[in-house]
């Protein structure tokens, strides 16, 4: 027959993409940004629970969030530079995280949660400017 999965986890992936089929640009960038901060949050309990293959897998998520999500949905169009700036930072977080997978370094991992959260904050600030809030409604 077939291989059973977790319900839980089946449940949270249905949740996910349904969640991803409804939501704006700006919505799935908070997405991104949630899912890499689960993933720290995973890879550190993983840490202190001497799981090292889980917090391996955790930490390599929430980098392939932050590269092939977070950087890659950078705008190509910008001219102020913060998109450039934005991409050095996203660099710079894969590279502490793949410092704190090898050196199994809890602050690390707190300092790019951190960045990450100062992140989403700022996001979900320009999600709620009239224009964009206008915009994400014409678009549903």
């Amino acid at each position: 027959m077939f291989a059973t999965a977790n319900p839980s986890q089946a449940y949270a992936k249905i949740g996910i993409e349904t969640g991803v089929a409804a939501a704006n640009p700006h919505k799935l960038i908070l997405m991104l940004f949630d899912g890499a901060l689960m993933s720290l949050g995973t890879a550190t309990h993983a840490m202190q629970q001497g799981l090292i293959a889980e917090k391996g897998q955790a930490i390599s998520k929430a980098i392939d969030i932050i590269i092939n999500g977070l950087k890659v949905s950078l705008s190509s169009d910008d001219t102020s530079g913060l998109a450039e700036k934005l991409a050095a930072l996203y660099d710079y977080m894969a590279d502490r995280l793949l410092s704190a997978n090898l050196k199994n370094d809890k602050k690390i991992i707190a300092e790019v949660s951190g960045l990450l959260r100062g992140l989403r904050g700022a996001w979900e600030e320009i999600a709620r400017e009239p224009a964009v809030v206008s915009a994400s409604r014409k678009a549903a």
